[in-house]
């Protein structure tokens, strides 16, 4: 992710231009013979899945596609930072589900409890059992509780992670506000793979920028365990710029792995034994698919879920698709663009299916835009396709490292215009 690629505008704008047009056709193109239906299953109403059961419903109006999402609002977790900054409300993260309704998907606000891949159906919290004859699972993350001795759910309240956007994004705002000034913000980083590889140092950057204007004599910890992070050179410029020395970084070669957490206390315990006390503790946690899916039988040893790179299918289950977070898709991140285009993907394999037809080749985008100050913004981009069948990148790289400043503005508009046309797109939500 935070390697360079030198490419000419030129050639990137070719093969954004090439996979953009084949993504357009794949979606564009008229719907199979319309009276070919079937029963699709949509679990999980985030980038993926709000995506997924739209474009189903587009591509073939008689299938029967219900979403099944717990909340009647969804809060993404996409430029939450900001919130934290105090450059966006929280309400501005939420998005509802008209659109989908109007389109005729049936959105059930229920938990999805299980999975039978014989029977086909899915258990709900609430009792009722979905019938199915395709699958979509985009349950997001998941935490492996004490996979870092001492932090629990328990402690997840005393110490948030807010690596899920909800109640645990205003715990930490609030804990952020009630810090003293000249106190420690300690962030312990995990090690890869996880949720949105640019987050925590955004998240640094957004606090780093409310607490110079609100806590001036703060600072902050990252003790990290990992040894590099998407687009460090280009954050690590931008703090020094911005925020001087208030930002230390600890990388695992120097001890930077958090091993044990004691919430109460606000102190962590490192590899080898030193100890770090702090004002207040953002912990993330190492991270696992969504429980839905290991429910649902998709998940191997790793946690995650191994998927076929042209289809989204997993592989461990025919008719079951898992796209976003929750899937093995290396090179592709985990991130809310990477599962808004995992879902178009497999949205347009399932009504392929269910019409007997071959699946279309598969295209993908990916893009970042995070943002270290006010107007000062970088961005990391690139597209994929399946090579030898895997998922290989075809082209991309980060923002030029001696950019000016009229070009960090550009790409802080380009990601607050990214992020209003991705809410558009998977909920129709105008921000």
């Amino acid at each position: 992710m935070n390697r360079s690629i030198k490419i000419s505008r030129r050639q990137w704008l070719a093969s954004v231009g090439k996979a953009g047009a084949s993504a357009a056709l794949l979606l564009s193109v008229p719907a199979y013979a319309r009276p070919v239906g079937g029963r699709v299953v949509v679990v999980g109403g985030g980038f993926g899945g709000a995506t997924a059961a739209k474009y189903i419903k587009r591509r073939n109006p008689s299938i029967d596609v219900t979403l099944v999402e717990p909340a009647q609002r969804y809060y993404t977790c996409p430029f939450t930072n900001l919130y934290f900054g105090g450059l966006r409300t929280f309400e501005q993260q939420g998005h509802g589900f008209d659109e989908l309704r109007a389109l005729g998907v049936n959105v059930v606000h229920d938990y999805a409890e299980g999975v039978d891949a014989n029977a086909r159906t899915v258990s709900l919290a609430g009792g009722r059992k979905l019938a199915y004859d395709k699958l979509l699972l985009s349950p997001g993350i998941d935490f492996r509780w004490n996979a870092l001795e001492g932090y629990d759910a328990a402690a997840a309240q005393l110490a948030p992670h807010a690596w899920k956007a909800g109640e645990q994004s205003v715990l930490l705002k609030k804990q952020l506000e009630a810090m003293p000034d000249g106190g420690v913000f300690l962030m312990a980083a995990p090690a890869n793979p996880f949720r949105c590889p640019p987050g925590p140092y955004e998240r640094v950057s957004m606090v780093a920028h409310y607490l110079k204007h609100n806590k001036p004599k703060s600072k902050v910890l990252v003790l990290d365990s990992k040894d590099a992070f998407s687009k460090q050179g280009l954050f690590q410029d931008g703090w020094k710029r911005f925020y001087g020395g208030m930002i230390e970084w600890v990388p695992l070669a120097k001890d930077g792995k958090v091993v044990r957490v004691d919430a109460k206390a606000l102190s962590v315990e490192t590899e080898f034994g030193q100890i770090h006390k702090a004002s207040m503790l953002n912990i993330i946690p190492p991270q696992k698919a969504g429980a839905i899916a290991e429910r649902a039988g998709v998940t191997n040893e790793s946690g995650w879920v191994p998927v076929d790179p042209a289809t989204f299918e997993s592989r461990q289950a025919p008719g079951i698709y898992v796209v976003g977070d929750a899937t093995v898709a290396a090179p592709m991140p985990k991130s809310g663009f990477s599962a808004n285009a995992q879902a178009k993907v497999a949205a347009a394999a399932i009504v392929a299916a269910l019409a007997g037809k071959e699946p279309s080749e598969a295209f993908f985008t990916n893009t970042c835009y995070s943002l270290i100050a006010p107007d000062y913004g970088i961005s990391v981009a690139h597209t994929y396709g399946v090579r030898e069948g895997k998922l290989a990148e075809l082209s991309g790289g980060v923002s030029p490292k001696d950019a000016d400043v009229a070009f960090r503005k550009l790409e802080a508009d380009y990601g607050a215009a990214w992020y209003n046309a991705i809410a558009l797109d998977c909920w129709g939500t105008r921000v």
